[in-house]
């Protein structure tokens, strides 16, 4: 009987390609009027069980020129669980050649305890190839996996990063969930019937803000009252996405205009296959007469690509699987599935029809992108939906802040009991006002104290009893496994805080601090050249005492001079009156400088400082001392987990006040905050207690999100404008200046601490004898220069006397130009002779 199919097959094949199939003609060799028998599974109660039905009985008449191809139907009516016990039936009681049907993989497993078993065509969708699919078990229907990969694409290329998932079936649910999962998107799956879908739909919209949806693996008459319910219930109104997949999208050409005008905005992804060939053509017009003719009150009588396949079934299975080009284009099959080039087409339904708007394949991705940019979005919108609630006046934004933090002056929660309503105020909230304010749209929202601790309002988020939570919430790495945040707005780390004790200063530079860097190289500076001024002035005058030896002794007398004229200790005798100017504008300098830097040296040395009572976490931990934190934070499990403190020794506080009495009382030794926690109790408490140890690096404080929400985004981006303005440090001083408090001990030492002396009080000093320096410098220049050149005019008239006492001696003998001297004898100046 195999040979008997193939014979068959191949002689069907060679038909010419512009006749029907119907035409072809049986080999002589067949014998006229052989029977086979073919069990045939379908839903006769949706489209494409009608479909199909149609389709497989023209196929059946038109190889009734090659033989008698007997078609055993069973109507599954609405019951898909009962396709495995349909086939066993039939293959026991009709004795079947082939079962071509809605049949799985799991299902068709279960003939497999058959001697042997006929070979199955299915025609039902699968999300990927079966582990180990039966014997002679093939689908007409492509891998799931190109249709996944598909969609996600499309999912990324809008940058969506949360979405739902309707269908009927949860087979595809968890391929999708890897391919998404791969792009950092996150999906929430829902399986419903057509009964329960109004009240599922309600359930979606209620516990999540994603506004992407996609329905797969679903009937088109479940598809029918999925749209029209979500259109009842403002599911296709501006902001939402809705993308089917080909279940649906292939039956576009099949679907009643009401369904059509429901899914309005819609993105479908549509099966490729070609339909210009002439054979397609002959067999829709024969389609459309059938159809009508046995189901009348359907509205459309165009075939979709499952009734072309369902043709293509009954060819295959009468040709025993092999290779060739149907209705619905060139059959191969691999692994138990077609072995196609996978292209999708995404089309964009509009009114009564739609349009394609871009091309799917797994070797260019999404091509001709284009039309992406022209789509027309449900409720009309031209603009690319965000894909996420951010909240409505009807319905806000449910942002959780924490009711029960030990410091109020970040989140602050205050109750109207007349207007039975809850005023919230702080920094925190500040923050986020202001960040709010710098978004690009308008956020409906409400503020809702929480009562728990700050892990279990991240959790809330995490599970969506609220939307996002605002306070003073530190972003740490295990928090970030259940939320998003937000760019922190203010820099956080852990730090210890102790008791202090007043005592001195001490250092072994101490001397040295008074002035500052730069008053130390100006006073160097200028005693330098005070120095060099006094010596180059006495050299000058002639004062044997300022010798000019030698280079190295002329440098070294300068710079001995410098440190000696400021204790005023020089030995050498002062004889200029310009020098002596400089020495007396010199010593008022240094009385004033000195004065001060005894001054301040004194302040330094006498006035007492804050001492940290702790210096070292491992004293607290090997001593077994008791330490404190904010019960309602993470820092307790952080000093047990991290810092490996004893349990028994860590005591949760709930108030910023109730430290103060703990510390006096001696329970605890030390407090542990996070960085802004400790300037708000340091502003309050700031006498007695002061910042010790080394400090832990955080996250910062930052705003609490969905996974997932664009929120976080924009409001990251919005504090980033807010933080660069400079509004949040000034918010910052703001919430320190209202609990500053005043302690003559610490303002004594943050006074003393600040007091350095610069250049800057002493400038007007320097000026002056700047300019005295200048003037006794340009003096003894002056003088230097006229008593050189008496000792040059001398030595010129020397010299003029031996020349002429030599002239006189001596008679020259002279040529060219003659001149007279006072002897009478002429001299040449061109050329003289001179001759005994």
């Amino acid at each position: 009987m195999h040979t008997l199919h193939l014979l068959l097959f191949l002689t069907c094949w060679l038909v010419d390609s512009t006749s029907s199939l119907k035409s072809a003609v049986c080999p002589e060799l067949l014998p006229h009027g052989a029977n086979v028998n073919v069990g045939v599974i379908i839903d006769e109660s949706t489209r494409i069980g009608k479909e199909q039905k149609i389709a497989m009985e023209m196929a059946a008449k038109d190889l009734s020129h090659c033989l008698n191809l007997v078609l055993h139907i069973k109507d599954l009516h609405g019951n898909s669980a009962l396709a495995a016990s349909a086939a066993l039936d039939l293959i026991n009681h009709k004795h079947i050649n082939t079962i071509i049907g809605t049949l799985t993989p799991e299902q068709a497993s279960l003939l497999s305890h058959l001697k042997t078993p006929p070979p199955i065509i299915s025609l039902s969708p699968a999300a990927s190839p079966p582990p180990q699919p039966p014997p002679s078990f093939n689908q007409m229907t492509l891998p799931a996996v190109h249709q996944i990969r598909c969609i996600a694409s499309l999912i990324a290329h809008f940058h969506w990063k949360n979405l739902i998932s309707i269908s009927q079936d949860p087979t595809l649910f968890l391929p999708l969930s890897h391919a998404l999962h791969a792009l950092d998107i996150s999906i929430e799956p829902h399986t419903t019937t057509a009964t329960s879908i109004e009240s599922e739909l309600t359930k979606m919209i209620g516990a999540t803000n994603s506004r992407i949806f996609v329905v797969m693996h679903c009937s088109l008459e479940f598809a029918a009252i999925l749209f029209e319910r979500a259109r009842v219930l403002g599911l296709m109104e501006k902001g939402f996405v809705w993308i089917v997949a080909e279940e649906i999208s292939n039956l576009l050409d099949s679907a009643d205009s009401s369904l059509l005008l429901n899914m309005e905005g819609v993105l479908a992804i549509k099966s490729d296959y070609s339909s210009n060939h002439n054979n397609l053509k002959a067999f829709k017009s024969k389609f459309r007469r059938k159809f009508e003719s046995n189901f009348p009150s359907e509205e459309n009588p165009t075939p979709s690509i499952y009734a072309l396949r369902a043709y293509d079934a009954i060819f295959a299975g009468a040709g025993a699987g092999e290779d060739f080009k149907g209705l619905s284009g060139k059959l191969i099959f691999k692994n138990g599935f077609l072995s196609q080039n996978p292209v999708f087409h995404i089309v964009n339904v509009i009114g009564k029809s739609y349009r394609e708007v871009a091309v799917w394949s797994p070797e260019l991705g999404i091509s001709g992108d284009r039309g992406l940019s022209s789509i027309f979005w449900p409720g009309g919108e031209r603009t690319v939906p965000r894909g996420w609630s951010l909240g409505s006046r009807e319905r806000p934004l449910r942002i959780g802040v924490p009711a029960r933090g030990a410091f109020n002056q970040f989140v602050k929660v205050m109750y109207d009991t007349g207007r039975n309503s809850a005023r919230i105020t702080g920094f925190s909230i500040e923050v986020f006002e202001a960040a709010v304010k710098k978004l690009p749209y308008d956020l409906h929202y409400v503020l809702v104290p929480y009562y728990g601790s700050y892990d279990e309002m991240v959790a809330q988020v995490h599970n969506k009893s609220l939307d996002a939570a605002v306070g003073d919430t530190e972003i740490m790495a295990d928090r970030y496994v259940y939320a998003e945040f937000s760019q922190p707005y203010i820099e956080s780390g852990l730090v210890m805080v102790v008791t202090a004790k007043p005592g001195l200063k001490d250092s072994k530079f101490i001397a040295v601090y008074p002035f500052t860097k730069m008053m130390w190289l100006k006073l160097a500076a200028i005693s330098t050249a005070t120095g060099f001024v006094i010596w180059f002035s006495e050299f000058a005058t002639g004062n044997d005492q300022f010798t000019c030896d030698s280079i190295p002794q002329t440098i070294c007398s300068i710079l001995w001079l410098s440190v000696t004229i400021i204790p005023l200790s020089q030995r050498e005798n002062i004889k200029n009156s310009t020098t002596k100017l400089v020495l007396a504008v010199w010593i008022c300098v240094i009385f004033v400088v000195g004065t001060s830097f005894t001054a301040v040296l004194t302040t330094m040395m006498t006035v007492p400082r804050l001492e940290p009572s702790v210096r070292e976490i491992d004293f607290l931990r090997n001593s077994n001392a008791a330490v404190g934190c904010n019960g309602n934070s993470f820092i307790c499990r952080y000093l047990i987990s991290v810092l490996n403190f004893n349990p028994n020794n860590v005591k949760p506080v709930n108030s910023i006040d109730e430290y103060p009495r703990l510390f006096d009382n001696g329970e605890i030794k030390a407090a542990f905050f996070v960085a802004p926690h400790a300037k708000v109790f340091l502003a309050k408490y700031c006498n007695g207690y002061i910042v010790s140890g080394p400090s832990f690096k955080l996250g910062g404080f930052g705003f609490v999100f969905q996974k997932g929400s664009p929120l976080a985004i924009d409001i990251s981006e919005a504090i980033l404008k807010v933080s660069q303005s400079g509004h949040v440090d000034t918010l910052e001083q703001n919430m320190l200046h209202h609990s500053n408090c005043t302690s003559s001990l610490a303002s004594s030492q943050k006074a003393a601490d600040d007091i350095r002396l610069g250049p800057g009080p002493f400038s007007g000093l320097f000026f002056i004898l700047g300019c005295i320096l200048g003037l006794a410098f340009v003096v003894a220049v002056v003088r230097l220069a006229r008593a050189r050149w008496t000792s040059v005019r001398d030595a010129v008239w020397v010299s003029m006397v031996v020349i002429r006492e030599c002239c006189a001696r001596f008679r020259p003998t002279c040529f060219g130009v003659r001149h007279e001297l006072n002897s009478g004898r002429a001299i040449d100046v061109t050329s003289c002779e001179i001759r005994k």
